[in-house]
């Protein structure tokens, strides 16, 4: 299958005319008339006639050239529908596109969908939607994660090369931990946020999403960099960072806060993200256990802060200028307003927003520390392997707690990579996350390709166990 591949041997093959883009699009839009009806991880699926007419034409001149991508649908696209999965713009098209769109557009990358999500990034299972739970590709009866439920289950279930996402709490960790994908939350200001439709402006950060380290390295290469639409997307030069996954690892230590691993984490999840450690070990790698006392704070400040800055980026949506009214937000989007608009609120304020915002700064302090005790921190990335559906929306208290280990990298704005690490005894996926300091993307990447090329987990599909074929979807 040419969707096993990686993106450089795609990029290798299509320059020595052993396959075409042709290929490749075709074999995307036959994979989704197999598995999408029972995954149902698209919003909208572009025309195969519209992909094929790209594909026919492209000028292979980037790596991502001819190669085919999905977008989470909070990106907003010049002509395409985009609906951040909510009925409130189940109708909007878009009249221009964010930038992280347009530059994949520039190098020849095709788009072919996109991908269903929890609505504007509320939730971590992606149930909290109005086109239908996206559904695990390992296990249908199990969430795909959130709220980049849909990329994630496509990259799973070889329904595309790769996908764009969007992390604000964990939206790009989580789904990837749960479908055994790679995920990269990349440092706050590494990629523009411009045309990303907003959940918490502070914590939002854009990201690859793909089969390995490799791959989300090249598509970082392109989607990084400055934006003159965007005041907070940041200067700091672009690395060359696929050229320099194979640095060796001199130096490096690894840190193990204790906290992350204390009761209510799964022991299958403990076992494994440990024998993360101990594989890299044999790269040279040291390993450090350290300290951080705050962690038990990271979840009241992100569900103070977030709720209160989408309680303010939502109140445009008022059904005037654009979209429909708001009775057509979910019951969770509802909740996450009104938590956010009492925080903000006069008497409220001072004890919980501006209290919330002291302590995150306290958490860039404790990140800050323990990084300075080691190159890296190796943390879980959820505590459960992926629930049952429903089991999360039944249950908003436990909804939140989806993302405990998630949440405290955002408001510090630090980068953080998300590698398979194995399965449960069920055969479920499991991930783990490495957490560097502002900027660091070139370090984590290093780091987790050297770890995949001394582990197999990642290359494992969920394909092999034949009972993926559904309804075929309108193309």
């Amino acid at each position: 299958m040419l969707l096993d591949k990686s993106i450089l041997e795609l990029a290798t093959g299509l320059r020595k005319g052993d396959f075409s883009s042709v290929d490749l699009i075709n074999e995307c839009y036959d994979n989704i008339a197999k598995y999408n009806g029972n995954i149902n991880a698209f919003i909208t699926i572009l025309p195969r006639d519209t992909a094929l007419k790209q594909a026919k034409s492209v000028k292979l001149t980037s790596p991502l050239s001819g190669i085919p991508f999905v977008l989470k649908d909070c990106y907003v696209t010049e002509s395409v529908k985009t609906t951040a999965a909510s009925n409130v713009l189940t109708n909007f098209i878009p009249p221009y596109s964010a930038t992280v769109y347009q530059k994949l557009l520039n190098t020849g990358a095709i788009l072919i969908g996109k991908m269903n999500m929890d609505a504007w990034g509320h939730g971590g299972s992606s149930e909290n939607t109005n086109f239908g739970p996206v559904k695990n590709p390992w296990d249908r009866s199990r969430v795909a994660g959130g709220s980049s439920g849909g990329p994630a289950a496509a990259i799973s279930a070889r329904m595309t090369v790769f996908a764009i996402g969007e992390d604000t709490g964990g939206s790009i960790r989580n789904p990837a931990a749960w479908c055994n994908i790679t995920g990269l939350k990349v440092t706050y200001g590494r990629v523009s946020r411009y045309g990303t439709i907003a959940y918490a402006s502070s914590f939002d950060s854009v990201g690859p999403m793909a089969k390995s380290v490799q791959d989300c390295s090249v598509i970082l290469e392109t989607i990084a960099g400055l934006d003159p639409y965007d005041a907070t997307s940041s200067p700091t030069p672009v690395s060359p960072y696929s050229a320099l996954l194979n640095k060796k690892l001199n130096d490096i230590t690894i840190g193990v806060p204790r906290e992350f691993f204390q009761e209510g984490l799964d022991p299958e999840i403990k076992t494994a993200v440990l024998k993360v450690a101990e594989d890299l070990k044999n790269t040279g790698v040291k390993v450090k256990d350290l300290s951080m006392p705050l962690f038990d704070y990271g979840l009241a400040i992100y569900y103070l802060i977030g709720p209160s800055e989408t309680s303010s980026n939502l109140a445009r949506y008022d059904g005037i200028r654009f979209g429909l009214g708001r009775e057509f937000f979910t019951d969770e989007t509802i909740r996450r307003i009104l938590i956010g608009t009492y925080a903000l609120s006069a008497g409220y304020y001072d004890a919980y927003y501006k209290k919330a915002q002291q302590v995150r700064t306290l958490f860039i302090e404790e990140y800050k520390k323990a990084l300075s005790q080691c190159s890296v921190l190796l943390q879980p990335i959820t505590p459960t392997p992926p629930p049952k559906l429903g089991e999360l929306m039944s249950d908003p208290l436990q909804n939140f707690l989806a993302d405990i280990y998630t949440i405290s990298q955002n408001p510090v704005g630090i980068p953080s990579l998300a590698l398979p690490c194995g399965f449960t005894k069920s055969g479920l996926p499991i991930g783990a996350q490495l957490v560097g300091p502002m900027f660091s993307e070139e370090l984590l990447l290093n780091i987790g390709h050297q770890y995949q090329q001394i582990t197999d987990h990642h290359l494992k599909s969920p394909l092999s166990k034949g009972d993926l074929e559904g309804l075929k979807p309108k193309l």
